[in-house]
């Protein structure tokens, strides 16, 4: 629990003073009052803690057999407001990566397995599609391969609401199925892999600049499961972006202006998440080891369906309920995650109690 309050009233003190001299520039003092409004919230936020634990200590004292009932309900909504509060501390404290409120994109490709991971592709996609309905998040196909069994080869979905990329951006990574395979005919269970990228929506005017000259956009006829055609039409759309190598296709549009903008989309989405992790290699290895999920090659999640488990790596959690997870109650892991992160978060340095 964060115990530097003292610190905090200190420098509130401090910057009160400051602004109390006339003889300040209007630069620092419209720093100054940033600065100030910061940590009156967060004082504000103590303020309601005290409140809390007091009325806990409270409750506690009542010592009156008739009111323990009572009592014990109040402090059972006590120790839920003090831990919601404690967590939005944290949250104001720690601050969440900024990208985390966005939409994003989530692209999935099947790895070893052949069919056996393309069908595990899909399984994948309803799970993510279940889970974002119960958030009340948009849900929608960008692009898609599939093959004659009804799997993937990869799928591109947009997946649009508040917090998406911030509770999705640790499925990033390698998801490991260990199953017997609808194409097995001796009942062998067999280990395939996909790997599963969540990529931020990206802001054209504020991320990503392209330049339309490092483009180059071929456009081609759609086609359908085992190479039909679906289209007459030069429809589909493939963007590389000559600088970074970044190629995109979109196909699930019969417009050719469709799929252009959707793979535009997906475009620069990928730029800013490769440019993320440039960013985020370059910090300590400490900050490496936590936003290494992102990173394809790391081993994510196993799906064991012989046992009904599910374990998350990045965690060490492991969940007896694999049925209940592919229909998408993944609150469970997605909590622990977020757990996780939010841990490593205090234990950064506070800036602002930093002399100035």
């Amino acid at each position: 629990m964060f115990d530097q309050w003292s610190q905090v009233r200190k420098k509130f003190d401090e910057i009160n003073e400051h602004l109390a001299q006339a003889s300040i520039d209007q630069a620092t003092r419209q720093k100054l009052q940033k600065q100030r409004s910061h940590l009156s919230t967060l004082l504000d936020m103590h303020e309601r803690l005290v409140e809390i634990d007091s009325g806990i200590a409270e409750a506690q004292a009542n010592t009156d057999p008739e009111m323990q009932e009572l009592y014990q309900e109040e402090l059972a909504n006590l120790a839920i407001k003090k831990d919601d509060l404690l967590k939005e501390i944290d949250d104001y404290l720690f601050p969440r990566d900024e990208l985390d409120n966005r939409s994003a994109f989530l692209e999935i490709r099947a790895g070893a397995g052949g069919q056996e991971a393309a069908l595990f592709v899909a399984d994948l996609l309803r799970m993510y599609s279940t889970y974002a309905e119960r958030k009340g998040w948009d849900f929608s196909i960008v692009s898609s391969s599939m093959t004659d069994l009804k799997g993937y080869k990869e799928v591109v979905a947009y997946i649009k609401g508040k917090n998406v990329y911030g509770l999705l951006k640790y499925e990033s990574g390698v998801h490991r199925v260990q199953r017997v395979p609808a194409t097995e005919s001796s009942g062998r269970v067999h280990t395939s892999t996909v790997t599963v990228a969540i990529l931020p929506e990206a802001d054209e005017k504020l991320d990503v600049q392209i330049n339309p000259a490092d483009l180059r956009i071929d456009v081609y006829r759609a086609s359908g499961a085992g190479g039909q055609h679906v289209n007459t039409t030069d429809s589909a759309v493939r963007i590389t972006h000559i600088p970074t190598g970044v190629v995109v296709a979109c196909q699930d549009e019969r417009s050719q202006h469709k799929n252009k903008a959707k793979a535009m989309k997906v475009l620069q989405s990928r730029i800013l998440a490769a440019e993320k992790e440039r960013q985020d290699s370059e910090m300590s290895q400490q900050r490496k080891e936590l936003v290494g999920s992102g990173m394809r090659a790391e081993k994510v999640r196993t799906y064991n369906y012989p046992q009904n488990r599910v374990t998350d790596h990045q965690v060490n959690l492991t969940l007896k309920k694999l049925e209940q997870v592919m229909e998408g109650d993944m609150d469970e892991i997605i909590d622990a995650l977020q757990n996780r992160d939010r841990e490593y978060r205090k234990k950064q340095p506070l800036s602002f109690l930093k002399e100035d």
